[in-house]
């Protein structure tokens, strides 16, 4: 067991009037399993970054481990899968490759197929069961579960619980609660690390968060009762005070003594209503404010949009899937499921007009229009308001010039 440890960590982009990291501080127990939460922005892998060395920064990291990050590129076409996996763990047995696929379900035989004939699934399970191999490294794990279906989440929650020593960044709650037992969150105004997994965590901030609203309409309450105390209390102050002139007055000392009492009673309310408004400034700066997704699809002109009938996809003699026959109608939302690499992107993007090799039937609608969100979202970078404008789309109705995409 050592320590990560993180000190007075300041860093924003050059160009950019926000600081991402501003003098935190905090110690990370190199036997813990992580999970790191936060919005899109917040600096999640941005962190990640900082602990790999790729940004000059103020403050101190220290650790007595090194760092080791995924996902990362495999780029050598025509390796087997073992010659990937030698690789990067270089003094890793073979027999240690096939014990650490099997926990994570992936025939030993993968090991002699070409690395890059794998789906992205099982290339995933692939590059993790090496990292977990290597010596002396954290690992700094960033959104793994992007091309896995359920089955293939389940298979590396339970295999990421068996390992200690890493950052889990992901946005699936489930994944998270199965595989850590810390969370560190970056909050809007604050940085924090709790004992538990994401549920937890979940609970705690969501039962400060009530605190803070209930606790914040309280103080709007009284703040308004005492600003009208005070007025009420400096008019009364006034008006004895102005009664001291005349000649029918019989004892202007008492009465000035009474003006006194009022002012420093008025001063008394305005002083507990200041107290009170410095206390709510310091509420309600982690509370998440969200936004409805609403999609709008363009109206056609038939019924069905979309038909596929006993079609079969290849890659040269691999037969991906076979017999697939549905439709999509009009209004119609479908969930297309499978084992990674049964063909489901493929189905998709045979959809989408790519130049697959198949046979069967399909048939797309003429002149229908299909949007795409891809599984990998690295190449997108600007703002959203930039992205809208480029793709000829309705530009969303909240602020978005800071939001990355």
């Amino acid at each position: 067991m050592s320590m990560i440890q993180i000190t007075n960590l300041t860093f924003g982009y050059d160009g950019s009037p926000a600081t991402i990291f501003d003098s935190v501080s905090f110690l990370i127990d190199t036997d813990w399993k992580l999970g790191f939460t936060g919005r899109n922005g917040r600096g999640k892998t941005t962190f990640l970054n900082l602990l790999l060395g790729k940004y000059e920064y103020s403050g101190t990291i220290s650790a007595s481990v090194a760092f080791a990050y995924f996902p990362f590129t495999v780029d050598q076409p025509g390796r087997t899968t073992r010659d990937i996996l030698m690789a990067i763990s270089e003094n890793a047995q073979a027999w240690e490759f096939e014990r650490e696929l099997s926990l994570l379900r992936v025939p030993a035989t993968t090991l002699d197929q070409t690395f890059l004939t794998l789906s992205l699934g099982e290339q995933t399970k692939a590059l993790l069961a090496a990292l977990f191999l290597m010596e002396n490294r954290f690992l700094l794990i960033d959104e793994p579960t992007n091309h896995l279906d359920a089955e293939g989440r389940e298979t590396v929650s339970r295999y990421l619980d068996s390992k200690k020593g890493f950052i889990l960044v992901s946005h699936d709650r489930a994944f998270l609660d199965g595989c850590v037992d810390h969370i560190l969150a970056i909050n809007k105004d604050s940085i924090d690390i709790q004992a538990g997994n994401f549920s937890s965590w979940y609970h705690n901030k969501y039962m400060q968060d009530q605190y803070e609203t209930e606790r914040n309409a309280r103080l709007k309450s009284e703040i308004r009762q005492l600003e009208a105390a005070a007025r009420r209390t400096a008019d009364w102050s006034d008006r004895i005070e102005s009664s001291k002139i005349g000649d029918h007055v019989a004892d202007r000392g008492f009465i000035g003594h009474q003006a006194v009492r009022m002012m420093q009673r008025s001063k008394a309310i305005e002083k507990r209503k200041n107290r009170q408004i410095e206390e709510k400034a310091k509420l309600l700066k982690n509370i998440e404010m969200s936004f409805k997704l609403k999609v709008s699809p363009c109206t056609y002109h038939a019924q069905t949009m979309v038909e596929l009938d006993g079609v079969a996809i290849r890659y040269g003699q691999r037969v991906v899937c076979e017999n697939v026959t549905f439709q999509i109608g009009q209004g119609d939302r479908i969930a297309l499921l499978g084992r990674n690499g049964s063909g489901k992107s493929s189905v998709i993007h045979l959809i989408l007009g790519d130049n697959l090799d198949y046979d069967g039937r399909l048939r797309v609608g003429s002149g229908l229009k299909i949007s795409h969100v891809g599984q990998d979202a690295s190449g997108l970078a600007g703002s959203l308001k930039d992205y809208a404008a480029s793709e000829g789309i309705e530009e969303p109705p909240f602020p978005c010039d800071s939001q990355q995409t």
